[in-house]
């Protein structure tokens, strides 16, 4: 049977500053929506030389597109079929049968071959209905650390803002670029992420690089950028230390409602993060009616946006992602897989609670909780006569039917490193080439004159230095 993309139209969203209108661009977009990838190639291949001149970033991103699909479903089923069976050495063909057509197992036909998504056996053991017990205990251990952290928030008092449990985090980040990744000569450039002031981060000091750093202006992604020359056979290393103060904040569900007010539906700030954007957050009728779905007669937003917030917990387990480069719109992505990483499902609460009138926008970055520093995307929610809330959508999905239940959806833990404002922002200084990660920005960009260098020509590690209290005066 014919295996079905589960990506459409992914060319045309997936470079979204591209301007629509030329038939050899939809052509390629339809190809490449379809798997046809040969085609595309082709397509591009065979354009007249002035055309390939003038649209040549423009080609080198549709061609990237197709090579990280490529390097994400790269897994034969007959590799897919044999590390199943390592676990489970008596698994049927209608087993796996089953788990593809419920997407539990994620293929893709590419130029008339099935191939595996890399992680798509790692995601089984996550999804499967068969391995649901293991995964409820694994839940519940996460949800008594997250618990600690929250107790030990509690230990302190909050400022006036509802800011407690100060901390002043060092960090050193650092960027690798491999040898001979380039030409020797030709200069890197690099871009790698950096904390910025809001309410619950403040302070923020660097200290030192070993290059000449320019911090970023105007760009909704803060970034620390550098440039250096390649030395032949010699890796490029890239390198900065920076601290700041991080502070824990929530505000208790009953609290909330009481606050509440009415929203100033012509306010600029209303009307700008209760609109779609493209093109990851675009509320269409049938996302207005998802969400209309979940709240039912509810009309207090505070309880609305809460029930989005469960209704995403309760529904999509985490597992790993593909590169959401390759994506052409996340949240649908969630609803039609049935699963998502913590950026895929806080975009799809953006767009639903956006669909209700309720402001949400993103937020991203690092967690640096002991032993879990990583990559980590959330949200936050606007409630009038309150302002911004963080929401964590991925975090809820460890807390449900227990006494923290409601904490993620108006809190957030004092372990964080918020970088990013928003998704998909253009770089500062400008980027030439398409970004390896389109829509957010955490590990850093690398590019040269010659193109965007992708993850497999670098790499990047966050060093947490330390993380010790603050003394805080309350006020």
């Amino acid at each position: 049977m014919k295996i079905r993309n589960t990506i459409l139209l992914a060319g045309m969203a997936l470079v979204s500053f591209m301007a629509n209108g030329s038939d050899w661009l939809t052509q390629v977009n339809n190809c490449i929506a379809c798997g046809e990838f040969a085609r595309a190639e082709k397509v591009m291949n065979k354009l007249p030389k002035k055309t390939r001149t003038a649209q040549a970033v423009r080609i080198d991103s549709l061609k990237t597109i197709m090579e990280r699909i490529r390097k994400d479903f790269n897994m034969t089923p007959e590799q897919g079929v044999a590390l199943i069976r390592e676990k489970m050495p008596n698994v049927t063909d209608a087993q796996i049968a089953n788990w593809k057509s419920t997407r539990k197992l994620e293929v893709m036909e590419i130029d008339g071959r099935e191939w595996w998504f890399r992680k798509s056996v790692r995601n089984l053991w996550l999804l499967g209905d068969e391995f649901a017990q293991i995964n409820e205990e694994e839940r519940k251990e996460t949800y008594q650390t997250r618990r600690r952290y929250f107790l030990q928030a509690m230990r302190s008092a909050p400022d006036r803002w509802g800011v407690r449990n100060w901390q002043r985090a060092n960090i050193t980040f650092s960027l690798d670029v491999d040898a001979d990744a380039v030409p020797a000569g030709e200069t890197l450039r690099v871009w790698m992420p950096f904390p910025y002031e809001n309410m619950r981060q403040r302070n923020i000091n660097y200290v030192e690089g070993n290059h000449p750093a320019t911090m970023s202006t105007g760009s909704k992604h803060h970034t620390v950028y550098m440039e250096a020359v390649a030395e032949a056979g010699k890796p490029t290393h890239f390198e900065f230390t920076f601290t700041y103060e991080v502070g824990e904040r929530h505000i208790a569900q009953q609290d909330l409602r009481a606050m509440v007010e009415p929203y100033n539906v012509e306010s600029e700030l209303y009307k700008t993060y209760t609109a779609s954007e493209a093109p990851h957050m675009i509320i269409t009728d049938e996302m207005r009616q998802l969400a209309q779905n979940i709240v039912g007669d509810e009309e207090n937003p505070v309880m609305q946006a809460y029930m989005v917030y469960q209704w995403i917990s309760r529904t999509f387990p985490w597992a790993g992602a593909r590169e959401y480069s390759t994506l052409a719109n996340i949240p649908q992505y969630v609803l039609d897989n049935k699963h998502g990483d913590c950026g895929q499902v806080t975009l799809l609460y953006i767009t639903l609670v956006r669909a209700l009138g309720i402001p949400a926008r993103w937020e991203s970055g690092w967690m640096l909780h002991p032993g879990e520093v990583n990559w980590h995307d959330w949200g936050e929610t606007f409630f009038q006569g309150v302002g911004w809330v963080p929401t964590d959508q991925s975090f809820g999905r460890s807390s449900i039917d227990t006494p923290m239940d409601a904490y993620y959806a108006t809190g957030i833990d004092v372990y964080r490193m918020a970088t990013n404002e928003g998704v998909g922002d253009q770089l500062s200084p400008p980027k030439t080439y398409i970004r390896s990660e389109t829509v957010d920005f955490q590990p850093g960009e690398v590019e040269w004159r010659g193109g965007n260098l992708y993850y497999d020509k670098w790499h990047s590690h966050l060093e947490v230095n330390g993380i010790t209290p603050v003394s805080v005066l309350i006020q």
